[in-house]
């Protein structure tokens, strides 16, 4: 037997599916929103947190020159990294060309004053004879005036011999300061040259950090503030600031700030170190750092509004410490800032914050 299927029971079942197919067109629904965590802008203290890196240099670098020049240096008696006191001899200079010119100026002092004794006794002997006949007015007048023009040959001949015996005392080169020597250009048998420098020496052997710092932070630091100086050995030194710059770079936007650094045998004038700067805690309006970001245009962050629509606001940053930065202007106490996913939200999306975020 022969059964032929009706069209109408093939067809009912690719109406229905075609049915079920239309129905779930019709709930599609939008895609939920991205969820983000946030955290408020808070009132909180913070302890310092600003850090900056520069530079190990002298407080006052003394530069140590002779005075006369065309004489060999004799002997030299420090090397560098030596501790000097004021006055103390580094060098002594060759003396004996001017030794000669010596013994002839005190030879030719010791004429004149034989020549002075012999021109004042003459005078003497017409004192009183004026209008006396004896001599000539122009007689007398001569033998004084002998007597002084001696008088004043000796006074040039002592002061030609004073001026040698004060090179002679130049020849000594003495260190101005007391300090660490940070460096040794002399050297036996050279011709001393006025002007060329042959020690530095670094005064009362002082050295602090020269660090440079942004100049948004600048603001933020004060004279006197305490800092923690890490050596590159990982070695830590308790300073203070010193001296803020007066200036800002406008190539690097960088200011510099002077670290006064205790008396330390590990502080090398040249070396790098990293500085800490602790300031007294402190009641800050502060944001964590994962919500701050920075591009071409400098920090921003992205807060919620209301709506939970993602707005972008540029900010001022300042200090840092725990994980939290201050700041400065920008943004408003409670306000709702991303954390993170920043890099893919746009002004205005809609976001939903994480069950575990700070709403």
């Amino acid at each position: 037997m022969t059964f032929k299927l009706r069209p109408v029971a093939m067809a009912l079942p690719l109406a229905l599916l075609l049915a079920g197919c239309a129905s779930g067109d019709d709930g599609a629904k939008e895609p939920p929103p991205p969820t983000v965590t946030v955290a408020r802008v808070e009132q909180r203290a913070l302890d310092g947190g600003l850090s900056a890196s520069g530079r190990l240099i002298p407080r006052e670098e003394v530069a140590v020159a002779p005075e006369l020049s065309g004489y060999r240096i004799a002997r030299v008696l420090v090397e560098e990294d030596a501790r000097v006191g004021a006055g103390q001899v580094l060098a002594v200079l060759d003396d004996t060309l001017l030794r000669s010119q010596i013994d002839q100026a005190r030879a030719q002092l010791s004429q004149q004053q034989v020549a002075y004794e012999k021109a004042r006794m003459e005078a003497g002997r017409v004192a009183g004879l004026d209008n006396q006949g004896v001599l000539s007015q122009e007689a007398i007048d001569q033998r004084r005036i002998a007597a002084r023009s001696a008088q004043a040959a000796v006074g040039v001949a002592r002061a030609q011999l004073q001026d040698l015996l004060t090179r002679q005392r130049r020849l000594i080169v003495r260190s101005p300061v007391a300090g660490r020597v940070l460096q040794r250009s002399a050297r036996p048998g050279e011709p001393s040259a006025s002007g060329t420098v042959l020690f530095t020496i670094a005064r009362d052997d002082l050295v602090e950090l020269d660090a440079e710092i942004a100049e948004a932070a600048m603001g933020t630091l004060a004279i006197g503030d305490p800092v923690v100086v890490t050596l590159a050995s990982g070695a830590k030194v308790n300073g203070k600031v010193r001296l803020l710059g007066a200036r800002v770079d406008n190539q690097t936007g960088l200011s510099r700030a002077r670290i006064a650094l205790p008396v330390n045998p590990d502080l090398r004038p040249g070396g790098f170190a990293q500085a800490n700067f602790v300031k007294e805690s402190a009641a800050v309006l502060t944001a964590p750092e994962k919500a701050v970001h920075y591009d071409a245009d400098g920090a921003y962050m992205l807060q919620l509004d209301k709506g939970d629509r993602v707005h972008r606001v540029s900010v001022r940053t300042g200090r840092r410490a725990a994980g939290m930065v201050e700041i400065l202007s920008g943004a408003k106490p409670g306000a709702r800032a991303v954390l993170g996913g920043g890099a893919f939200l746009l002004e205005g999306d809609r976001v939903r914050a994480a069950p575990g975020g700070k709403a």
